[in-house]
């Protein structure tokens, strides 16, 4: 849980908004720019057959009206994070991204 939390401050960081969403339920009204994300995928190593290290990766969404935002720049340097695709939906720019946190 505390691994979240410093995710989701880190995404605040980067958005300069407080408009960073965990699995956001479809009541919320959303403004834009933002960032929506939600685990996604779990790694486990193992060594003897034990599980040793897990790490979450995260599907990080950014939605903004401007096509030209620097956020996914930003999003995109993050250690572990791989760009997984575009696409635009009611007039929005989403860009999304894989990462491990």
């Amino acid at each position: 849980m505390a691994q979240r939390l410093e995710l989701q401050a880190l995404l605040m960081e980067i958005l300069g908004t407080e408009r960073v969403y965990f699995q956001p339920p479809p009541s919320i009204q959303m403004e834009y720019p933002c960032i929506v994300y939600q685990r996604d995928y779990l790694l486990t190593n193992h060594a003897d057959d034990i599980p040793y290290k897990r790490r979450v990766r995260y599907l990080v969404t950014i939605i903004d009206r401007n096509p030209d935002s620097d956020v996914p720049d930003k999003v995109a340097e993050l250690p572990l994070c791989v760009f997984d695709r575009f696409y635009t939906a009611d007039n929005l720019n989403h860009d999304v991204f894989k990462l491990f946190f």
